[in-house]
């Protein structure tokens, strides 16, 4: 299973590939009724095998399609579930996703995967980074609303020990070692990682001198992870070490605020959990401005503000589209003709359909702009759809 990302709903929406067949179901996750978890499954996986072959597939290919989905069904499998489960195959492809939302059951068959119900997981990206502290096992996670991976970076020490190991090897142009401001020489070979003496004493200042070169090297090669990117990085570890990290720090997006406990104390549920109550909020920070702009530029009657699912679905995919609102949980099914810009849109899905927010959403994200998913009672005057257009 995949960590759930803006780059994997990337990956899901540029797969050309057809037919393509998007499951969801809400997971029990206790009690007696885990036993219906592996019955809905099989209906839903039913269901995909009748659309699939309304859709002119024989029996025999579509459940060689459905095969991978199929061979899920195990009882280890089930006895490790989170709330929600999403699954996506296409020739060639198959993902899955346990995920901390419980979504409503539904299967869509189409020429696209169904990507929406998983937009509010990922709005504004939701992507951060957390840098666990440590002079013995320095860590480093790359983070979700829907939870954590560590991640192995080359060359980057985890120890004050390694980095000791590092800087003989420094002069081989493997590694570079910072010097503060007013010495020219390296801490690392006049100090040990160990136990010091006294407040201002020699010992403690060379070993802190040590831990800051340390904190350059790590930071150095974080750089090079971190190069292009702008999600939000936290420190965690005890608190003496984020002030000395922090004059290494050369990341623009490390966050004030950090989580200050021993490293060997870290539960990464617990981890996860901390960290999202301190990025959660600043990931809801855009769509509150591009809501406002919205209702600005609705009362000025400007052109670049419309609630026509009609004319946003064709705006989507011929690239117009900077901010897209879409209600959680609802569907508009229909077609788009991109030649003649026709939009049909069905009271029922018919075979073929598409859900037309579905589409604008995919085609959003795919040009550039930004996608909202929000429970329909906050989107904007409780409409079906709203958007922002770029002109």
């Amino acid at each position: 299973m995949t960590l759930l990302s803006i780059d994997e709903l990337k990956t899901l929406t540029e797969n050309t590939n057809q037919p393509c067949v998007s499951l969801y179901m809400p997971m029990q996750k206790a009690g007696p009724e885990i036993r219906q978890n592996p019955i809905r499954f099989k209906n839903l996986i039913r269901d995909a095998q009748a659309r699939l072959e309304a859709m002119k597939m024989n029996q025999d290919e579509a459940n060689e399609l459905l095969q991978p989905a199929m061979e899920l069904d195990t009882g280890e499998f089930w006895e490790n579930q989170d709330q929600g489960l999403a699954i996506f195959i296409a020739p060639g492809v198959f993902r899955y996703y346990q995920l901390p939302t419980e979504f409503q059951e539904l299967v869509v068959v189409s020429d696209r995967f169904h990507i929406k119900p998983l937009l509010p997981l990922i709005n504004n990206d939701g992507k951060f980074y957390i840098l666990a502290l440590s002079q013995q096992d320095l860590k480093f996670f790359e983070g979700t609303r829907s939870g954590l991976n560590e991640v192995e970076i080359e060359n980057l020490p985890k120890s004050l020990d390694e980095a000791l190991l590092y800087d003989e090897t420094a002069r081989e142009g493997q590694f570079r070692i910072a010097t503060s401001k007013g010495s020219t020489s390296n801490p690392f070979s006049r100090s040990q990682p160990g136990a010091f003496h006294g407040q201002g004493s020699p010992d403690r200042d060379q070993h802190q001198e040590a831990i800051l070169q340390f904190f350059h090297i790590v930071d150095g090669e974080l750089h090079e992870k971190l190069r292009e990117e702008t999600a939000p990085l936290i420190l965690a570890g005890v608190d003496y070490l984020h002030p000395i990290y922090r004059q290494a720090n050369s990341y623009t997006n490390l966050l004030e605020q950090g989580i200050t406990r021993r490293p060997e104390l870290f539960q990464i549920d617990e981890l996860h959990a901390d960290a999202w109550e301190i990025v959660e909020p600043l990931f809801h920070e855009s769509e509150h401005q591009a809501m406002e702009l919205y209702q600005q530029l609705l009362g000025e009657g400007s052109s670049t503000a419309s609630s026509d699912l009609k004319e946003i679905v064709a705006a989507a995919y011929y690239q117009r589209v900077d901010s897209l609102f879409v209600p959680v949980g609802q569907q508009i099914w229909g077609k788009f003709d991109p030649e003649t810009m026709n939009v049909d849109i069905h009271s029922e899905p018919e075979p073929d359909d598409q859900d037309l927010l579905d589409f604008a959403a995919i085609h959003t994200i795919l040009n550039g702009g930004s996608v909202y998913a929000v429970e329909p009672e906050k989107m904007p005057s409780q409409l079906q759809v709203a958007a922002i257009f770029r002109y």
